[in-house]
């Protein structure tokens, strides 16, 4: 028998059929189902009553935020984990305020999917290393100057710009689209994408996909 039952919510075709694939054959997890959209969410989880809820935030019909303090107002015993491309700062502590228990960027989601929700549901907290580690960066004493609690940015970070190709790769890789699809999007070369991808992480410093969206966000270049 099942130990607990999962609701996904989640847009994106690829993410739904990992996240399946990566439960379907789990004995000790019960997928109840999967919703495309937050009307379609907010009504499966009603109908099912999971005992966890894994949701993404950009989803169509609203934010995943809307959902997350549904479920921790109307289902309180529910664990939440937050799937999402966002890792930054506005997007993290905005789940946490709504009930969210994990937040694991999408990233770094690979074969332990099951793994995560089991330590979730046993009273973890699952999160991802990145956004752990600029939480911690955020929180501890005396960081930034005055020993506000902040973090300065980066004394060049105004000097840095994006031509227009790299912002748009950054922009579509925001959005979830591979590096291959922003090829063919773009009709461009794979490499033509991936010599962009590097001049971003460079500019940026940064050495992920996943980082490189974080800054974007924190500078203010990607909007919600």
């Amino acid at each position: 028998m099942p130990d607990f039952s999962v609701l996904i919510v989640e847009d994106q075709i690829r993410f739904r059929d990992a996240f399946t694939l990566a439960l379907s054959s789990v004995p000790d997890i019960k997928l109840l189902g999967i919703a495309p959209d937050l009307p379609q969410g907010r009504k499966l989880f009603d109908q099912t009553q999971p005992d966890v809820l894994l949701v993404d935030l950009d989803l169509p019909g609203g934010s995943g935020i809307e959902l997350i303090r549904h479920a921790a107002q109307t289902r309180p015993q529910c664990d939440v984990m937050v799937i999402s491309v966002f890792g930054d700062e506005q997007h993290v502590l905005s789940s946490i305020e709504a009930g969210a228990t994990g937040y694991l960027l999408k990233d770094s989601l690979a074969l332990d999917l099951a793994d995560q929700l089991r330590a979730l549901r046993n009273g973890g907290s699952p999160i991802s290393p990145l956004i752990a580690r600029r939480l911690l960066m955020r929180l501890a004493p005396g960081a930034g100057q005055g020993g506000t609690g902040t973090v300065p940015l980066a004394e060049d970070e105004s000097a840095v710009a994006l031509s227009e190709q790299e912002s748009r790769v950054l922009h579509l890789a925001a959005k979830g689209f591979t590096f291959d699809e922003i090829a063919q999007f773009m009709q461009v070369s794979p490499h033509t994408v991936m010599t962009y991808v590097k001049r971003i992480y460079r500019k940026l410093q940064v050495r992920s996909k996943v980082e490189a969206i974080y800054e974007a966000r924190r500078l203010g270049w990607l909007r919600d």
